[in-house]
């Protein structure tokens, strides 16, 4: 059984991350940047993914990495999710960099290891791990083929495309995306088409492709996580402000009860992220397919995804008038909260990929 309590090394890099997030990440400017053209904030991505190094936590220190394992990733992560941060680094520290280590790529590994360059797998973002992927073809060294809904599309610098039996590192300059009305602002969607681009094969597709999608989904719970936690403290918060017919409205029976279960599934939550996050740790992506692993990671996604949109629900609906409102962050919250439960996987996809992993007969 893996140890579900975070280490002095966790707890303390949790408190760097959320210091950063503090001060260059509060909600009204979250919010702000949802107005704006600018796919991420670069000015948050630098100090996340390079001054502290984030961005190259599971990297091979020999690679400018870390040398950490993706518990550490677990725990940036969460704090990511407390506050619906506006940077690819699901996409390009988590997934990108998931399927170069299994792929065995080292060269732009380092680039990503840095923070310096932005990766993004090229596939659309509710693929589950073990879904097929196949959008593209290559041909004589070149790329065709269109992939729709990439999370971050418009950030990469660099796409991963799945094509044939192989992964491709495809440079973004000479492919045409398509900005995509998204959910969720705070993490972007395009369209991307590949017209024969130039593209240079980076390792074998199939194997280096599920191991990215399982360690994103793994890592997905964590900032599902993050986020549940935020909606539970901020409305805990209010409630025990808000007064009504001369008392605090955190003191009815109902909500507290209502907010005594969301603890409860929150707890839940927590301990089947840690797992799953330890599981994939356990050894490197290109190993995380083992049964184990995928069974950790679907009960995981089951319950973490329900449990991170019920938060956002009840942070909206405790928080009264206000919390419908445009000027205040349960909005951002539950918009991500939705947009995570369809991404990677759907809750209703895992329970069925979990039934089949423990053989369960079909309903």
């Amino acid at each position: 059984m893996s140890d579900l309590l975070y280490s002095e090394i966790e707890n303390d890099l949790r408190a760097s991350v959320r210091e950063v997030l503090d001060d260059k990440a509060p909600w009204t400017s979250v919010l702000a940047g949802t107005e704006k053209d600018e796919p991420y904030d670069a000015a948050l991505w630098q100090a996340v993914a390079a001054q502290l190094g984030c961005a190259g936590l599971p990297v091979p220190e020999d690679l400018g990495g870390a040398g950490a394992t993706w518990r550490e990733t677990a725990v940036v992560m969460e704090e990511l999710g407390r506050y619906a941060a506006p940077v690819p680094f699901l996409s390009a520290s988590v997934i990108a960099t998931a399927a170069l280590m299994a792929a065995g790529e080292r060269d732009l590994l380092a680039g990503l290891a840095s923070g310096e360059r932005i990766a993004v797998l090229a596939v659309p973002f509710s693929t589950a791990p073990g879904d097929a992927v196949a959008a593209a073809r290559v041909e004589d060294g070149a790329v065709t083929g269109v992939v729709t809904s990439v999370a971050d599309g418009m950030a990469a610098d660099v796409f991963l495309v799945p094509a044939g039996d192989g992964l491709y590192a495809v440079d973004a300059a000479g492919v045409r995306r398509t900005a995509v009305t998204s959910l969720d602002m705070t993490r972007r969607l395009a369209d991307v088409a590949f017209s024969g681009a130039p593209a240079r094969r980076v390792g074998e597709g199939d194997g280096a492709v599920r191991a990215a999608l399982l360690t994103g989904a793994a890592m997905l719970a964590s900032e599902q996580l993050g986020l549940a936690e935020r909606c539970l403290d901020d409305t805990v918060a209010y409630v025990k402000t808000r007064y009504q017919f001369g008392r605090p409205v955190g003191s009815y029976q109902g909500l507290k009860h209502r907010l005594a279960d969301l603890w409860t599934s929150i707890t839940q939550a927590r301990a089947v992220a840690r797992h799953a996050a330890s599981r994939v740790a356990a050894g490197d992506a290109g190993d995380a397919g083992d049964a184990g692993t995928a069974i950790a990671v679907a009960v995981a996604q089951a319950h973490c995804s329900a449990v991170a949109l019920k938060a956002a629900e009840e942070c909206v609906q405790m928080h009264g008038g206000i919390g419908f409102t445009w000027e205040h962050p349960a909005h951002l919250y539950l918009k991500r909260a939705k947009a995570d439960s369809l991404a990677l996987g759907t809750p209703g996809h895992h329970r069925a990929a979990l039934a089949a992993l423990v053989d369960l007969p079909p309903a």
